[in-house]
């Protein structure tokens, strides 16, 4: 019996579409969002303020050395400003350690109050802070990087969250709504319903190939629904 291919790629069109159609509507929606809004948005840029650059006098600070010796496993000495103190900040294994740049003696680790002050010298909005909470595990939105540190919400339509460093009160991460609402969309649209980075598990390539033999099928299905022209009898 001869294959009826119209029918036949006319029922495989059908059924891909079913299965995949609604993905296919998934990566048009979240692909839209994802242009329509710009990333420096996405990435919360205007949520914190710029860095204030002031000439530091080095003549009156202790030397590098000196906190080498307090910190030996240190892989870097550099030195910064907090609160507008200057400070030696030294990366070890542990974490960052803060010296004070003066005397040379240890910064303990921030309190809550501190850490407060710090986040809103960072936040560029005019929110009070609605909720502070030092975290040992990881939300989902930071579970790229490992507590602990702050999370700092402030009052707003957007729910502007900064994660704050407890040694240092350093901006780790900033969150709010447009990111989370990005990052919902990733997972659509990359169909990593667990981690959100794998662009290239099996679930997006399987759901892939099904859409393209969907669109083949279906730019069959038109060119054949063209009238062709038959042969005259001679």
């Amino acid at each position: 019996m001869a294959i009826r291919w119209p029918l036949v790629i006319r029922r495989t069109h059908k059924w891909l579409a079913l299965i995949v159609g609604v993905q296919v509507l998934l990566w048009t929606l979240t692909g839209f969002y994802m242009v329509a809004v710009h990333i420096d948005i996405i990435h919360g840029d205007d949520l914190v303020r710029p860095p204030v650059v002031a000439p530091i006098d080095l003549a009156s600070f202790v030397p590098p050395a000196r906190i080498v010796q307090s910190a030996p496993d240190a892989s870097e000495i550099r030195l910064q400003r907090f609160m507008d103190q200057p400070v030696w900040r030294a990366q070890t294994p542990g974490g960052p350690r803060l010296f004070d740049a003066g005397s040379g003696q240890p910064i303990p680790d921030l309190s809550e109050a501190q850490i407060r002050a710090a986040a809103r010298r960072i936040y560029s909005g005019t929110g009070d802070i609605v909720a502070a909470r030092l975290l040992t595990t990881a939300p989902l939105e930071m579970q790229a990087r490992k507590p602990p540190y702050w999370q700092i919400e402030f009052d707003a339509w957007n729910r502007p969250t900064l994660y704050l460093s407890p040694q240092t009160g350093e901006l780790i991460s900033r969150r709010h709504a447009l990111w989370r609402v990005f990052d919902f969309a990733w997972m659509l649209h990359i169909m990593d319903y667990d981690d959100r980075s794998d662009v290239n598990n099996p679930l997006l390539r399987v759901a892939t190939w099904s859409a393209l033999a969907m669109a083949l099928a279906g730019a069959w299905l038109l060119l054949w629904s063209f009238p062709r022209r038959r042969k005259k009898k001679a």
